[in-house]
Protein backbone atom coordinates (compact mmCIF):
# COMPACT_ATOMS: atom_id res chain seq x y z
CA UNK A 1 0.00 0.00 0.00
CA UNK A 2 2.91 2.37 0.71
CA UNK A 3 4.56 1.73 -2.19
CA UNK A 4 1.56 2.51 -4.32
CA UNK A 5 0.76 5.76 -2.58
CA UNK A 6 4.56 6.86 -3.24
CA UNK A 7 4.05 5.99 -7.16
CA UNK A 8 0.94 7.93 -7.02
CA UNK A 9 2.59 11.05 -5.30
CA UNK A 10 5.41 10.65 -7.92
CA UNK A 11 3.04 10.52 -10.56
CA UNK A 12 1.35 13.90 -9.36
CA UNK A 13 4.58 15.53 -8.94
CA UNK A 14 5.71 14.84 -12.43
CA UNK A 15 2.12 16.27 -14.21
CA UNK A 16 2.19 19.62 -11.73
CA UNK A 17 6.35 20.01 -11.82
CA UNK A 18 6.40 19.35 -15.76
CA UNK A 19 4.60 21.99 -17.23
CA UNK A 20 5.74 24.28 -14.75
CA UNK A 21 9.25 23.78 -15.73
CA UNK A 22 8.30 24.17 -19.57
CA UNK A 23 6.17 27.01 -18.88
CA UNK A 24 3.16 25.85 -19.80
CA UNK A 25 0.18 24.48 -16.97
CA UNK A 26 -2.83 23.19 -19.19
CA UNK A 27 -5.92 23.80 -18.67
CA UNK A 28 -8.79 22.34 -17.06
CA UNK A 29 -12.87 22.32 -17.79
CA UNK A 30 -15.31 20.71 -15.27
CA UNK A 31 -18.38 21.63 -16.60
CA UNK A 32 -22.32 20.95 -14.96
CA UNK A 33 -25.66 22.23 -15.55
CA UNK A 34 -25.66 24.57 -12.89
CA UNK A 35 -21.71 25.66 -12.68
CA UNK A 36 -18.35 25.82 -14.09
CA UNK A 37 -14.98 24.59 -12.96
CA UNK A 38 -12.18 26.27 -14.60
CA UNK A 39 -8.20 25.61 -13.21
CA UNK A 40 -4.75 24.32 -14.36
CA UNK A 41 -3.67 21.19 -14.78
CA UNK A 42 -1.31 22.04 -12.03
CA UNK A 43 -4.03 23.54 -9.49
CA UNK A 44 -6.42 20.16 -9.89
CA UNK A 45 -3.36 18.04 -9.26
CA UNK A 46 -2.68 20.45 -6.10
CA UNK A 47 -7.04 19.58 -5.11
CA UNK A 48 -6.17 15.89 -5.89
CA UNK A 49 -2.96 15.88 -3.42
CA UNK A 50 -5.44 17.90 -0.68
CA UNK A 51 -8.17 15.45 -1.33
CA UNK A 52 -6.16 12.66 -0.82
CA UNK A 53 -4.33 13.76 2.27
CA UNK A 54 -7.62 14.99 3.85
CA UNK A 55 -9.44 11.50 3.13
CA UNK A 56 -6.46 9.38 4.74
CA UNK A 57 -6.50 11.80 7.53
CA UNK A 58 -10.35 10.71 7.91
CA UNK A 59 -9.50 7.38 7.43
CA UNK A 60 -6.67 7.43 10.46
CA UNK A 61 -8.92 9.32 12.51
CA UNK A 62 -12.06 7.35 11.81
CA UNK A 63 -9.30 3.80 12.59
CA UNK A 64 -8.40 5.46 16.27
CA UNK A 65 -11.95 5.91 16.83
CA UNK A 66 -12.63 2.49 16.32
CA UNK A 67 -9.66 0.90 17.85
CA UNK A 68 -10.84 2.71 20.74
CA UNK A 69 -14.30 1.49 20.69
CA UNK A 70 -13.08 -2.21 20.40
CA UNK A 71 -10.73 -1.62 23.71
CA UNK A 72 -13.47 0.10 25.24
CA UNK A 73 -15.91 -2.88 24.88
CA UNK A 74 -13.20 -5.28 25.54
CA UNK A 75 -12.45 -3.75 28.36
CA UNK A 76 -16.09 -4.09 29.45
CA UNK A 77 -15.92 -7.76 28.57
CA UNK A 78 -13.08 -8.59 30.31
CA UNK A 79 -14.63 -7.02 33.45
CA UNK A 80 -17.63 -9.22 33.02
CA UNK A 81 -15.53 -12.15 32.66
CA UNK A 82 -13.66 -11.38 35.77
CA UNK A 83 -16.47 -10.69 37.47
CA UNK A 84 -17.95 -14.31 36.32
CA UNK A 85 -14.92 -15.78 37.48
CA UNK A 86 -14.93 -14.50 40.72
CA UNK A 87 -18.47 -15.19 41.13
CA UNK A 88 -17.98 -18.86 40.22
CA UNK A 89 -14.77 -19.20 42.81
CA UNK A 90 -17.02 -17.88 45.65
CA UNK A 91 -20.22 -19.82 44.74
CA UNK A 92 -17.82 -22.60 45.18
CA UNK A 93 -16.96 -21.75 48.30
CA UNK A 94 -21.06 -21.56 49.45
CA UNK A 95 -21.50 -24.90 47.92
CA UNK A 96 -18.88 -26.43 50.58
CA UNK A 97 -21.23 -24.36 53.36
CA UNK A 98 -23.93 -25.45 51.75
CA UNK A 99 -25.70 -22.26 51.55
CA UNK A 100 -27.64 -23.20 47.69
CA UNK A 101 -29.31 -20.04 47.87
CA UNK A 102 -26.27 -18.15 47.46
CA UNK A 103 -24.75 -20.86 45.66
CA UNK A 104 -27.30 -20.43 42.76
CA UNK A 105 -27.40 -16.77 42.96
CA UNK A 106 -23.58 -16.39 42.42
CA UNK A 107 -23.44 -19.26 39.78
CA UNK A 108 -26.30 -17.72 37.49
CA UNK A 109 -25.99 -14.11 38.31
CA UNK A 110 -23.18 -13.27 34.90
CA UNK A 111 -22.86 -17.27 34.07
CA UNK A 112 -22.85 -16.01 30.44
CA UNK A 113 -19.36 -14.39 30.84
CA UNK A 114 -18.34 -17.10 33.00
CA UNK A 115 -15.94 -19.70 31.41
CA UNK A 116 -18.50 -22.93 31.33
CA UNK A 117 -20.96 -20.88 31.26
CA UNK A 118 -23.35 -24.49 30.57
CA UNK A 119 -21.56 -25.63 33.38
CA UNK A 120 -22.65 -22.82 35.97
CA UNK A 121 -26.16 -22.98 34.98
CA UNK A 122 -26.26 -26.90 35.61
CA UNK A 123 -25.05 -26.24 38.83
CA UNK A 124 -26.94 -23.63 39.62
CA UNK A 125 -30.11 -25.56 38.53
CA UNK A 126 -29.08 -28.31 40.87
CA UNK A 127 -28.54 -25.72 43.71
CA UNK A 128 -32.10 -24.19 42.98
CA UNK A 129 -33.63 -27.71 43.56
CA UNK A 130 -31.62 -28.55 46.48
CA UNK A 131 -33.38 -25.54 47.75
CA UNK A 132 -36.85 -26.72 46.85
CA UNK A 133 -37.25 -24.17 43.77
CA UNK A 134 -38.13 -26.31 40.96
CA UNK A 135 -39.17 -23.19 38.71
CA UNK A 136 -35.80 -21.76 38.91
CA UNK A 137 -34.16 -25.04 38.11
CA UNK A 138 -35.77 -25.77 35.08
CA UNK A 139 -35.38 -21.50 34.08
CA UNK A 140 -31.70 -22.51 34.29
CA UNK A 141 -31.48 -26.43 32.66
CA UNK A 142 -33.42 -24.77 29.90
CA UNK A 143 -30.68 -21.59 29.32
CA UNK A 144 -27.98 -24.52 29.73
CA UNK A 145 -29.58 -26.44 26.61
CA UNK A 146 -29.77 -23.28 24.99
CA UNK A 147 -26.13 -22.24 24.97
CA UNK A 148 -24.90 -26.23 24.45
CA UNK A 149 -24.85 -26.81 20.84
CA UNK A 150 -23.39 -30.44 20.20
CA UNK A 151 -22.36 -31.81 24.02
CA UNK A 152 -26.06 -33.14 25.22
CA UNK A 153 -25.15 -34.89 28.05
CA UNK A 154 -24.27 -33.44 31.03
CA UNK A 155 -27.43 -31.50 30.66
CA UNK A 156 -29.29 -34.70 30.48
CA UNK A 157 -27.74 -36.38 33.24
CA UNK A 158 -28.64 -33.16 35.44
CA UNK A 159 -31.99 -33.42 34.39
CA UNK A 160 -32.37 -37.03 35.03
CA UNK A 161 -30.79 -36.29 38.89
CA UNK A 162 -33.23 -33.37 39.64
CA UNK A 163 -36.22 -35.89 38.28
CA UNK A 164 -34.99 -38.46 41.03
CA UNK A 165 -34.40 -36.06 43.44
CA UNK A 166 -38.07 -35.04 42.77
CA UNK A 167 -39.34 -38.61 42.71
CA UNK A 168 -40.44 -38.33 39.27
CA UNK A 169 -38.98 -41.95 38.64
CA UNK A 170 -40.57 -42.71 35.31
CA UNK A 171 -39.61 -39.50 33.74
CA UNK A 172 -36.31 -40.28 34.88
CA UNK A 173 -36.12 -43.86 33.63
CA UNK A 174 -37.16 -42.17 30.53
CA UNK A 175 -34.48 -39.91 29.84
CA UNK A 176 -32.17 -42.80 31.23
CA UNK A 177 -33.32 -45.05 28.08
CA UNK A 178 -31.96 -42.22 26.14
CA UNK A 179 -29.07 -41.45 27.83
CA UNK A 180 -27.78 -45.36 27.69
CA UNK A 181 -28.30 -45.29 23.79
CA UNK A 182 -25.77 -42.55 23.20
CA UNK A 183 -23.56 -42.99 26.35
CA UNK A 184 -23.85 -47.05 27.66
CA UNK A 185 -21.06 -46.68 29.63
CA UNK A 186 -20.90 -43.34 31.43
CA UNK A 187 -20.61 -44.14 35.18
CA UNK A 188 -22.79 -41.73 36.11
CA UNK A 189 -25.56 -42.46 33.86
CA UNK A 190 -25.47 -45.93 34.82
CA UNK A 191 -25.18 -45.07 38.83
CA UNK A 192 -28.67 -42.99 37.65
CA UNK A 193 -29.75 -45.89 35.95
CA UNK A 194 -29.33 -48.16 39.38
CA UNK A 195 -31.28 -45.49 40.83
CA UNK A 196 -34.16 -45.40 38.27
CA UNK A 197 -34.63 -48.77 37.42
CA UNK A 198 -34.84 -49.90 41.42
CA UNK A 199 -37.39 -47.83 41.92
CA UNK A 200 -39.33 -48.04 39.16
CA UNK A 201 -39.36 -52.02 39.41
CA UNK A 202 -37.27 -52.25 35.91
CA UNK A 203 -35.49 -55.37 37.28
CA UNK A 204 -35.09 -57.26 33.41
CA UNK A 205 -33.30 -53.65 32.41
CA UNK A 206 -31.19 -53.59 35.60
CA UNK A 207 -29.95 -57.21 34.83
CA UNK A 208 -28.65 -55.62 31.74
CA UNK A 209 -26.43 -52.78 32.81
CA UNK A 210 -24.60 -54.62 35.23
CA UNK A 211 -22.06 -55.80 32.74
CA UNK A 212 -21.40 -51.90 31.81
CA UNK A 213 -21.44 -51.52 35.25
CA UNK A 214 -18.97 -53.81 36.28
CA UNK A 215 -16.73 -52.65 33.01
CA UNK A 216 -16.86 -49.10 34.07
CA UNK A 217 -16.08 -50.25 37.60
CA UNK A 218 -19.38 -48.70 39.10
CA UNK A 219 -19.46 -49.73 42.76
CA UNK A 220 -17.43 -52.74 44.00
CA UNK A 221 -18.85 -56.33 43.46
CA UNK A 222 -20.69 -56.74 46.88
CA UNK A 223 -23.28 -54.21 45.52
CA UNK A 224 -23.03 -55.43 42.26
CA UNK A 225 -23.85 -59.02 43.39
CA UNK A 226 -26.55 -57.38 46.07
CA UNK A 227 -27.96 -55.40 42.60
CA UNK A 228 -28.28 -59.05 40.67
CA UNK A 229 -29.87 -60.28 43.62
CA UNK A 230 -32.57 -57.78 44.38
CA UNK A 231 -33.44 -58.17 40.35
CA UNK A 232 -33.34 -61.86 40.49
CA UNK A 233 -36.26 -61.50 43.37
CA UNK A 234 -38.00 -58.72 41.56
CA UNK A 235 -38.80 -60.88 38.92
CA UNK A 236 -39.48 -63.46 41.11
CA UNK A 237 -42.21 -61.62 42.36
CA UNK A 238 -43.61 -60.32 39.37
CA UNK A 239 -44.13 -63.61 38.19
CA UNK A 240 -45.68 -65.01 41.19
CA UNK A 241 -47.96 -62.11 41.37
CA UNK A 242 -48.93 -62.28 37.65
CA UNK A 243 -49.41 -65.94 37.09
CA UNK A 244 -48.83 -67.74 40.20
CA UNK A 245 -47.45 -71.13 40.74
CA UNK A 246 -47.44 -72.04 37.38
CA UNK A 247 -46.14 -68.44 35.90
CA UNK A 248 -43.78 -68.83 38.61
CA UNK A 249 -41.94 -72.21 37.54
CA UNK A 250 -42.08 -71.25 33.88
CA UNK A 251 -40.01 -68.28 35.04
CA UNK A 252 -37.55 -70.51 36.70
CA UNK A 253 -37.12 -73.19 33.88
CA UNK A 254 -36.25 -70.32 31.41
CA UNK A 255 -32.92 -69.12 33.25
CA UNK A 256 -30.01 -70.55 32.46
CA UNK A 257 -28.54 -73.42 34.47
CA UNK A 258 -25.77 -71.63 35.98
CA UNK A 259 -28.46 -68.64 37.50
CA UNK A 260 -30.94 -71.78 38.72
CA UNK A 261 -27.74 -72.73 40.43
CA UNK A 262 -27.05 -69.71 42.57
CA UNK A 263 -28.10 -70.42 46.19
CA UNK A 264 -29.92 -67.64 47.05
CA UNK A 265 -32.06 -67.44 43.86
CA UNK A 266 -32.78 -71.25 45.14
CA UNK A 267 -34.04 -69.60 48.48
CA UNK A 268 -35.96 -67.37 47.63
CA UNK A 269 -37.62 -69.74 45.09
CA UNK A 270 -38.56 -72.52 47.59
CA UNK A 271 -39.74 -69.65 50.01
CA UNK A 272 -41.53 -68.13 47.12
CA UNK A 273 -42.88 -72.07 46.20
CA UNK A 274 -44.05 -72.68 49.57
CA UNK A 275 -46.31 -68.98 49.81
CA UNK A 276 -47.96 -70.74 46.63
CA UNK A 277 -48.49 -73.77 48.40
CA UNK A 278 -46.23 -76.03 45.60
CA UNK A 279 -44.45 -77.67 48.26
CA UNK A 280 -43.04 -80.28 46.05
CA UNK A 281 -41.75 -78.18 43.77
CA UNK A 282 -40.14 -76.44 46.63
CA UNK A 283 -39.00 -79.77 48.09
CA UNK A 284 -37.26 -80.42 44.66
CA UNK A 285 -35.26 -77.03 44.44
CA UNK A 286 -33.99 -77.09 48.46
CA UNK A 287 -32.72 -81.27 47.90
CA UNK A 288 -31.05 -79.68 44.46
CA UNK A 289 -29.39 -77.03 46.54
CA UNK A 290 -27.99 -79.31 49.12
CA UNK A 291 -26.53 -81.75 46.83
CA UNK A 292 -24.85 -78.94 45.41
CA UNK A 293 -23.61 -76.84 48.19
CA UNK A 294 -24.64 -76.98 51.82
CA UNK A 295 -26.46 -73.45 52.89
CA UNK A 296 -28.15 -72.66 56.16
CA UNK A 297 -30.95 -70.99 54.27
CA UNK A 298 -31.93 -74.16 52.57
CA UNK A 299 -32.21 -76.26 55.55
CA UNK A 300 -34.05 -73.53 57.22
CA UNK A 301 -37.08 -73.78 54.53
CA UNK A 302 -37.52 -77.89 55.26
CA UNK A 303 -39.69 -77.45 58.32
CA UNK A 304 -42.33 -75.46 56.35
CA UNK A 305 -42.02 -78.00 53.11
CA UNK A 306 -45.43 -80.18 53.42
CA UNK A 307 -44.41 -82.33 50.69
CA UNK A 308 -45.94 -85.71 49.54
CA UNK A 309 -42.73 -87.18 49.99
CA UNK A 310 -41.34 -86.14 53.69
CA UNK A 311 -38.85 -89.18 53.91
CA UNK A 312 -37.18 -87.62 51.26
CA UNK A 313 -36.11 -84.86 53.40
CA UNK A 314 -35.51 -86.47 56.91
CA UNK A 315 -32.54 -89.00 54.64
CA UNK A 316 -31.38 -85.77 53.30
CA UNK A 317 -30.46 -84.45 56.74
CA UNK A 318 -28.68 -87.84 57.94
CA UNK A 319 -26.24 -87.29 54.73
CA UNK A 320 -25.77 -83.64 55.45
CA UNK A 321 -25.15 -84.92 59.27
CA UNK A 322 -23.08 -87.60 58.14
CA UNK A 323 -20.75 -85.19 55.39
CA UNK A 324 -20.99 -81.83 57.42
CA UNK A 325 -20.99 -83.47 61.76
CA UNK A 326 -24.11 -82.71 64.33
CA UNK A 327 -24.29 -78.95 63.92
CA UNK A 328 -27.16 -77.88 66.29
CA UNK A 329 -29.04 -76.84 63.04
CA UNK A 330 -29.01 -80.03 61.28
CA UNK A 331 -30.39 -81.81 64.49
CA UNK A 332 -33.03 -79.07 65.58
CA UNK A 333 -34.05 -79.50 61.95
CA UNK A 334 -34.32 -83.09 61.93
CA UNK A 335 -36.17 -83.03 65.44
CA UNK A 336 -39.10 -80.39 63.70
CA UNK A 337 -38.97 -83.57 61.17
CA UNK A 338 -39.38 -86.18 63.46
CA UNK A 339 -42.19 -84.76 65.42
CA UNK A 340 -43.92 -83.60 62.50
CA UNK A 341 -44.72 -87.58 61.77
CA UNK A 342 -44.95 -88.53 65.75
CA UNK A 343 -41.42 -89.78 65.73
CA UNK A 344 -41.00 -88.17 70.04
CA UNK A 345 -38.08 -90.42 71.34
CA UNK A 346 -36.10 -89.36 67.74
CA UNK A 347 -37.27 -85.90 68.31
CA UNK A 348 -36.19 -85.63 72.17
CA UNK A 349 -32.92 -87.62 71.24
CA UNK A 350 -32.24 -84.65 68.08
CA UNK A 351 -33.37 -81.55 70.34
CA UNK A 352 -31.14 -82.39 73.13
CA UNK A 353 -28.18 -83.12 70.83
CA UNK A 354 -28.54 -79.54 69.33
CA UNK A 355 -29.23 -78.56 72.97
CA UNK A 356 -26.00 -79.79 73.76
CA UNK A 357 -23.96 -78.03 71.99
CA UNK A 358 -25.90 -74.21 72.23
CA UNK A 359 -29.05 -73.37 74.13
CA UNK A 360 -31.85 -71.98 71.92
CA UNK A 361 -35.43 -71.11 73.44
CA UNK A 362 -37.24 -72.57 70.37
CA UNK A 363 -35.62 -75.96 70.75
CA UNK A 364 -36.14 -75.90 74.98
CA UNK A 365 -40.00 -74.89 73.81
CA UNK A 366 -40.13 -78.48 71.13
CA UNK A 367 -38.42 -80.17 73.15
CA UNK A 368 -41.01 -79.68 75.71
CA UNK A 369 -43.77 -80.19 73.55
CA UNK A 370 -42.02 -83.99 72.60
CA UNK A 371 -41.41 -84.77 76.66
CA UNK A 372 -45.45 -84.06 77.08
CA UNK A 373 -46.36 -86.76 74.10
CA UNK A 374 -43.91 -88.86 76.08
CA UNK A 375 -45.79 -88.64 79.41
CA UNK A 376 -42.52 -86.67 81.40
CA UNK A 377 -44.17 -83.86 82.53
CA UNK A 378 -41.27 -82.87 84.76
CA UNK A 379 -39.26 -82.87 82.20
CA UNK A 380 -41.50 -80.40 80.06
CA UNK A 381 -41.52 -78.62 82.51
CA UNK A 382 -37.61 -77.97 83.16
CA UNK A 383 -37.20 -77.30 79.41
CA UNK A 384 -39.72 -74.38 79.42
CA UNK A 385 -38.38 -73.25 82.42
CA UNK A 386 -34.64 -73.43 80.75
CA UNK A 387 -36.39 -71.88 77.64
CA UNK A 388 -37.67 -69.24 79.83
CA UNK A 389 -34.38 -68.40 81.50
CA UNK A 390 -32.57 -67.70 78.35
CA UNK A 391 -35.01 -65.45 77.23
CA UNK A 392 -34.76 -63.09 79.69
CA UNK A 393 -31.12 -63.86 79.91
CA UNK A 394 -31.03 -63.10 75.68
CA UNK A 395 -33.80 -60.12 76.97
CA UNK A 396 -33.30 -58.16 80.44
CA UNK A 397 -35.57 -55.05 79.34
CA UNK A 398 -38.44 -57.33 78.21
Amino acid sequence: MLKVLVLFLLLIAGVVVGPMISGHQGYVLIQTDNWNIETSVTGLAIILILSLIVILLVEWVLRRLFRTGARTRGWFAGRKRRRAHRQTQNALMKLAEGDYKQVEKLLSKDADHAEQPVANYLLAAEAAQQRGDEIRANQHLDRAAELSENDRIPIEITRVRIQLARNEDHAARGGIDRLLEVAPRHPEVLRLAEQAYVRTGAWGALLDILPAMQKAQVGDEAQRDALQQQAWLGLMNQAMADQGSEGLKRWWHKLSRKTRQETALQVAMADHLIECDDHDTAQEIVLDGLKRHYDDRLVLLMPRIKSGNPEALEKALRQQIKQHGATPLLHSTLGQMLMRHGEWQQAADAFNQALAQRPDAFDYAWLADVYDRLHRPEDAANMRREGLLLTLKNNPGA
